[in-house]
């Protein structure tokens, strides 16, 4: 396969390789296209690398898009991308300053071929740890490799004790917020109530948010229940869940939409049913478009971003009861959405591309030098 190696003009800063298995319709790709579509035009060489699947986000023609293309299967994916990243970076013109490699998954490859081509590396983490302690090859991952990388990026404070132990860097890396901030509330909304995420997954809590919606939609024959996302297995799940329920009339799969903040900003709840999340991009995308968010508190992300009763409700991990009455709640009372809806830009200043970008490129200096 031929590549396309980086053209540095005179003005260039750093060489950065984003490797993920795929750019597909995903929180850590929507935080690898923001942040390479902002660097890019902070003068730096971008590549990003993948192993599988489409393009699911918009970037700037001057990122160089390098595909590794050979395997459908995601657990073959690791092995293709050493091999295929062993190759590529044995011609040094193909060696970038830095390899930024993102979902734990990738520092199983990349760790090793860094340290051989003396190239440095950033693993990025998108989930807390104790979603995925149990997992076997995550520990080897975190016990053995980890401490060989030049750094180590996680989304909350929550997690910093824990990867300190593991690696001598880790810097809390907030998800920049994709969306610009709504300056005025649209005061006619949709009577909808908002879910996003990948169907398939099961940390989504997507069935829990239909026994929910089981008991507050018959309630309020008007309102819909939209649901935003990919996933074919999970989606016909869910349907056949919403037929049990009988208010399939009330629920809508939308499927991937590239225009969310457009859904978003004419509707007047957002819900984040998530059983474990890092930091949720889409609980920010909500607020940046004004909406009156309500949240399970799962251990970490929501309790970051909604101050509770201010800018959103937070409901008890989990807690469907509880849930189904602060939902109604939000159903019921207009003047406490307004409020929600007013208040909801306030958190977002430190989420801003600008702020997290800066962030990361005071990282690649210290990183880089």
């Amino acid at each position: 396969m031929k590549q396309v190696p980086i053209i540095s003009g005179h003005e260039q800063k750093y060489k950065i390789d984003f490797v993920i298995g795929r750019m597909n319709a995903g929180g850590a790709q929507r935080v690898i296209a923001n942040l390479a579509n902002y660097l890019i035009d902070k003068r730096y060489d971008i590549r990003i690398i993948t192993f599988m699947d489409a393009d699911a986000y918009e970037l700037d023609e001057r990122i160089v898009r390098v595909r590794f293309h050979d395997n459908k299967i995601y657990r073959k994916v690791i092995i293709n991308c050493f091999f295929s990243l062993i190759k590529f970076y044995s011609k040094k013109k193909n060696r970038p300053d830095i390899i930024n490699a993102h979902i734990g998954d990738m520092g199983f490859p990349t760790i090793p071929i860094a340290r051989l081509y003396k190239i440095n590396i950033i693993v990025s983490e998108h989930n807390n740890h104790v979603y995925q302690k149990r997992n076997f090859y995550r520990k080897l991952l975190w016990d053995h490799l980890y401490k060989r990388a030049n750094a180590i990026t996680i989304l909350t404070k929550y997690d910093l004790p824990f990867f300190s132990i593991r690696n001598k860097k880790v810097v809390v890396m907030e998800n920049p917020c994709s969306f610009g901030v709504l300056m005025k509330n649209n005061e006619k909304r949709d009577q909808a109530i908002i879910a996003v995420g990948d169907l398939n997954r099961y940390a989504k809590g997507f069935d829990n948010l239909l026994k929910v919606a089981s008991d507050v939609l018959p309630r309020f024959p008007n309102w819909v229940l939209k649901i935003i996302g990919e996933g074919d297995k999970g989606k016909k799940y869910l349907q056949n869940m919403a037929h049990e329920f009988e208010i399939s009339d009330q629920v809508e799969f939308l499927g991937f939409r590239s225009d969310v903040n457009k859904i978003m900003r004419s509707s007047e709840i957002f819900c984040l049913s998530s059983r474990f999340e890092g930091l949720p991009m889409v609980l920010l995308e909500a607020l940046s478009q004004k909406m009156a968010c309500i949240s399970f508190d799962c251990i970490t992300g929501p309790s970051e971003i909604i101050e509770n009763n201010f800018n959103g409700f937070l409901v008890e991990d989990q807690n469907i009861e509880e849930m189904t009455l602060k939902l109604t709640e939000l159903i019921e009372n207009e003047s406490l959405r307004r409020k929600f809806q007013n208040n909801a830009p306030h958190v977002l200043d430190k989420y801003s591309i600008e702020n997290v970008g800066n962030k990361w490129m005071k990282l690649f200096e210290e990183i880089a030098n």
